[in-house]
């Protein structure tokens, strides 16, 4: 991040955005996004300059440091363009529709995005990073403004005309048609992930490798139905590659964003919340299918480095850490030989060098990544006592080094994320501290970004919520909501759960056909309402909603549900069919429908040691397709799940009940025959 400032301030100044501020001193005249901007555009008849990015961006900062505290760039900004400043975090609707038209006008897309668009913010020009001078076979920034100056001047016709036409492409590129979701679009999508498996280091595809844990997810679930070994060597084969490589923090803990080698070896060093969350639950559900204790250490160790050092004093989680410090990407994780044994001693140093291939002429540009791609898991585990205790003097080091930047805003959506996380992995490694901290962030969430009307807002920073909540936000926090229930059987969790589901539906369900926006009805209105079913870094919104209205439909029996999902399936339809592995978290949540649901009711007090036995059996197991309620006579229970009252305790004992496909077995009191009535599921 650049440290360069001037006197000057922009009108960024006074925003909270953690990205905005870092530009609030560049001698550009940036903007935020507001009416402020676009009516300055229209009175002096100004194209827009618009850059998205985020705060731990590395070509965000390098475009920064380039152009943007330039004073030749500056001057030619601010003379014949408005220019906006937009975080992408923030304001993932505004990113997505503009990196649509990005990816429409130019084949690609990515961050920093820079858009030129007309006052009525229509685009008709875009791309990425920009040198500040054309260098490499890339169009520079300045020949570009100067261009786009001349057509503006000369040629307005034409921009209108192509502005238009885009604005009609972008329209068609988000359109959806209607469809059934094919038969044996499950099978298609794992022959697509297996044509597409890397099988000597795992992973999908080659370099960049991105982690991709919902296609974890996905074949974790696959493999519950199947045990089609094929799957367990995938699964296997992707998890502990990326667990070994540098991708990894073997020192601090956490994963990076993504490798950009093959081998998960040399990573973009940025630390984001959500690629954290989502591989705990990943690793942590591989851990409750094949019980490998490989899998438990790594998603123990992820959420140590989430709750020591991405987690605010409130309770809430920080979103990311840049890849760079001091101006070098990378500088804070990097080893010398000589460091390592000055810090260890000779013979601890050479040992913990040998292991975790640290050597005199570097692994990466001259020093080293530590790894155990050359290694085995069984080694470390051999020697685990020993090498715990070299990393933490390694570690007590590396604090006193300068350390990336923190964005320290809280988004709902990512919070979610962790939040299920962390209830999934408490209750599958009995581990009440993270139940704790899972409570602890919904309560920062449901206090400081709900409004009094019960709208959910996407940010939290300064004691500041802002931006009304898109589909993300709701549908990852009902998700969330739904893992605390089952994590602890408080009635007030699945409560909040169907109210923010059902206030989802009315913010942003499509009556017409069916799917859900992006952004809201009473959201500020943008030049398209697009509809997102693609996964990118997360799943998709829509996916998330359709998996959580499943298993409500499932637990409550709510039919108006079963409308909303055949209704968003058959939107979606034909993309998905389509896509497979680019909409994989959809036809993950297809499987619940295909598979069928049990639904499994323990009656009994939640304190009662037969009841938690009970409880026990069924998560020590792994079942996907299972909802677990128990009944505890509550009556606040009864008012969202009536037919869970005939569901009772047999002779004041604690009782199970089993259903699937509307067939109920009758309830079992014994352990036993709890077991053996769950042993075909």
């Amino acid at each position: 991040m650049s440290t360069l400032t001037y006197n000057k301030e922009n009108k960024l100044i006074d925003e909270k955005s953690p990205y905005l501020l870092q530009h609030a001193h560049n001698p550009v005249d940036w903007f935020p996004w507001g009416e402020e901007a676009f009516q300055k555009s229209k009175t002096e008849d100004k194209p827009i300059f618009l850059s998205i990015g985020y705060s731990t961006c590395h070509w965000c900062h390098v475009m920064e440091k380039e152009s943007f505290e330039d004073e030749e760039v500056a001057s030619l900004l601010n003379n014949n363009f408005v220019s906006i400043k937009v975080d992408r975090e923030e304001r993932p609707d505004i990113d997505n529709i503009y990196m649509t038209f990005c990816q429409a006008y130019t084949g690609s897309g990515g961050w920093p995005l820079t858009i030129i668009m007309d006052p009525d913010k229509k685009p008709f020009w875009a791309g990425t990073y920009l040198p500040k001078r054309s260098k490499y076979g890339r169009l520079g920034l300045i020949e570009t403004l100067d261009q786009v100056i001349n057509k503006w001047n000369g040629e307005r016709e034409k921009i209108v005309e192509s502005s238009n036409l885009m604005l009609d492409h972008i329209k068609t590129f988000q359109s959806i048609s209607k469809d059934s979701i094919r038969e044996g679009i499950i099978e298609k999508t794992v022959e697509d992930l297996e044509k597409n498996f890397e099988y000597e280091y795992g992973g999908f595809g080659y370099e960049p490798k991105f982690p991709t844990p919902h296609n974890i997810l996905f074949l974790l679930r696959y493999y519950k139905k199947t045990k089609d070994e094929k799957i367990f060597h995938i699964v296997d084969k992707t998890l502990k590659g990326m667990c070994k490589g540098g991708i990894f923090d073997h020192v601090g803990f956490g994963f990076s964003r993504y490798s950009t080698d093959s081998k998960w070896l040399v990573p973009h060093f940025e630390k984001m919340l959500y690629d954290n969350a989502l591989l705990c639950i990943a690793y942590t559900e591989a851990y409750n299918v094949f019980k490998d204790e490989d899998y438990k250490d790594v998603a123990e160790k992820t959420l140590k480095y989430v709750l020591r050092d991405m987690t605010s004093k409130d309770g809430g989680f920080y979103s990311a850490e840049d890849a760079d410090s001091e101006g070098v990407e990378g500088k804070f994780y990097l080893w010398t030989v000589r460091e390592i044994k000055d810090i260890l001693g000779e013979e601890d140093g050479q040992f913990y060098c040998n292991f975790y291939d640290i050597k005199e002429q570097g692994n990466f540009e001259g020093k080293n990544i530590p790894n155990l791609i050359g290694n085995s898991l069984n080694n470390y585990y051999e020697n685990k006592e020993k090498l715990e205790k070299m990393r933490e003097k390694l570690f007590d080091y590396r604090e006193k080094r300068v350390h990336p930047y923190k964005d320290d805003k809280i988004l709902t959506s990512w919070n979610a994320l962790m939040i299920s996380a962390l209830a999934i992995a408490g209750r599958t490694f009995k581990n009440e501290e993270y139940i704790n901290k899972a409570e602890r962030a919904v309560d920062f969430i449901l206090s400081n970004l709900v409004d009094e009307k019960g709208r959910i807002y996407g940010r939290y920073r300064e004691e500041e919520r802002a931006n009304k909540g898109i589909l993300d936000d709701y549908s990852f926090l009902v998700w969330a909501l739904i893992e605390m229930y089952e994590s602890t059987f408080k009635t007030k969790y699945l409560e909040k759960a169907i109210y923010f589901n059902n206030q989802m539906i009315e913010l942003f369900y499509d009556k017409d056909i069916g799917g859900f926006f992006l952004y809201g009805e009473d959201s500020e209105k943008l030049i398209i309402r697009p509809k997102e079913i693609y996964d990118g870094g997360i799943p998709s919104g829509n996916s998330i909603a359709l998996l959580n209205m499943i298993k409500l439909y499932n637990i409550t029996e709510n039919e108006d549900l079963k409308g909303y999902i055949d209704e968003t399936f058959n939107a979606f339809g034909k993309n998905i069919n389509e896509g497979t592995i680019a909409y994989i978290s959809s036809i993950m949540a297809y499987m619940y429908e295909r598979y069928s649901m049990t639904n499994v009711v323990i009656a009994g007090d939640k304190k009662d040691k037969e009841t938690n036995n009970m409880i026990d059996i069924v998560r020590e197991k792994y079942l996907p397709f299972t909802v677990l309620t128990l009944n505890d006579e509550d009556e606040n229970l009864y008012k969202l799940i009536p037919h869970i009252r005939q569901k009772t305790k047999q002779d004041n004992k604690v009782a199970a009940y089993v259903c699937k496909d509307f067939t109920c077995q009758k309830p079992v009191a014994s352990i036993e025959k709890f077991k053996e009535l769950l042993s075909d599921f």
